[in-house]
């Protein structure tokens, strides 16, 4: 989800090698994406420009693995139905499939409000909309914690490294 130019696709794409395949979702198409397609590394890559809350290629099913990773805020302030977007997620999992979600921390009182601002949602806030989708919390990371942010400053200028966090569900 929200691949943007495909680095984390690539990443994916060289890690399921060579017999997989991996689903590089935009909601509008992207030349910088487009480049990364016609390299070896993405020959197991797939394009799908779909809007986040309809994932209607008939590709996307059964699947063993989404990741969200740092874009899930962004649908705060987009035309984006998140309760639909979950649970096109969820849909498109294999049951026992996995989400993985990672984004830029938010303070819990700012909930889903300073996604355009600061880019960042609160992880409780993205948490309870995951699960009313149908997901199980697995387990979440803390390697990308940094506890001495405060949260109230945009990611692009912020003087300290960002609080991030990533959460791990499951389609039961």
């Amino acid at each position: 989800m929200a691949a943007g130019a495909g680095y984390s696709t690539e990443l994916m794409a060289r890690a399921v090698a060579p017999g997989g395949k991996v689903y590089a979702q935009n909601d509008k198409a992207s030349e910088k994406l487009a480049a990364r397609m016609k390299t070896p590394a993405m020959a197991n890559a797939v394009e799908v420009v779909l809007p986040f809350d309809n994932l209607s290629d008939p590709e996307l099913h059964d699947l063993d693995l989404v990741t969200f990773l740092f874009g899930y805020h962004d649908t705060t302030f987009m035309a984006v139905d998140r309760a639909k977007m979950d649970k096109a997620l969820f849909d498109a999992l294999k049951p026992g499939g996995l989400l993985v979600l990672a984004d830029h921390s938010a303070r819990p009182e700012d909930g889903a409000t300073v996604g355009k601002t600061l880019h960042r949602i609160s992880e409780k806030t993205l948490r309870d909309e995951i699960e009313r989708a149908g997901f199980a919390f697995v387990a979440d990371a803390d390697f990308l914690r940094h506890p001495e942010d405060t949260r109230t400053n945009i990611v692009f200028k912020n003087p300290t490294p960002n609080d991030e966090f990533v959460l791990k569900f499951r389609k039961p």
